[in-house]
């Protein structure tokens, strides 16, 4: 009765899609692969995941009783700046990480723009029709969303979440966070290349398909 009370139970439990493997659900919550598997077997042989061609929840209801726990721990111990980019894949909603963050997820963490722990906004594109849905979602962890970038003297804590709301999301994975295309990311990070340059550089020695040679900045 007790196997899913760890902290590693719960993210699994939380982050399980019909279908996943074990690698795609330890990518989605940060953990060692074989640490994930581990945890999975206990769950099987506790009898709350099965494998019928991939990983399922075998009760839905344990998701939702462990989402009501983590969003009232929450209000004793507030999402930290990294539990905040696991928090997404609990959500249930397709989203892709975009902006400052495709950057961020694309360089595989290689480059991450000069953002303040004091003041960290996630971007991420949502479906327009999960916008309110995305809204209460994050409510119920105490971050605040909004569509514009806002002023931190303006909150109360040190994280928001900018949501780009669009009507069709394309995205891919990468170390298991959705994230819109790496042309797409590629053009934003044109766009304000100033602030991007060493990113676009990075782009380009990983990825084959990037060509840094025809990335030229935008004259003011």
């Amino acid at each position: 009765m007790y196997e899913i009370c760890g902290e590693k139970e719960l993210k699994v439990i939380l982050a399980l899609n019909p279908g996943d493997s074990i690698s795609a659900v330890a990518r989605k919550i940060d953990e060692n692969r074989e640490t994930i598997r581990r945890v999975v077997d206990r769950l099987e042989e506790a009898g709350y995941v099965a494998y019928d061609n991939g990983l399922r929840l075998v009760d839905q209801t344990l998701r939702d009783a462990g989402l009501k726990f983590l969003t009232a721990a929450a209000a004793t111990s507030p999402p930290s700046i990294s539990e905040a980019y696991v928090l997404p894949q609990f959500a249930d909603m397709e989203f892709a990480y975009t902006a400052i963050d495709a950057v961020y997820v694309w360089t595989r963490g290689g480059y991450q723009v000069a953002r303040d722990p004091a003041d960290y906004p996630l971007f991420i594109a949502v479906y327009e029709s999960d916008l309110d849905a995305w809204t209460s979602f994050f409510d119920r962890f105490g971050i605040p969303t909004t569509e514009e970038r806002q002023p931190a003297d303006d909150l109360d804590g040190a994280i928001q979440v900018v949501l780009e709301p669009r009507s069709q999301i394309d995205a891919e994975i990468v170390d298991g966070r959705p994230v819109i295309p790496l042309q797409d990311t590629v053009a934003f990070a044109t766009e304000y290349y100033a602030t991007f340059e060493s990113a676009l550089d990075m782009l380009g020695r990983m990825y084959d398909d990037v060509d840094t040679d025809k990335v030229q900045p935008k004259l003011s």
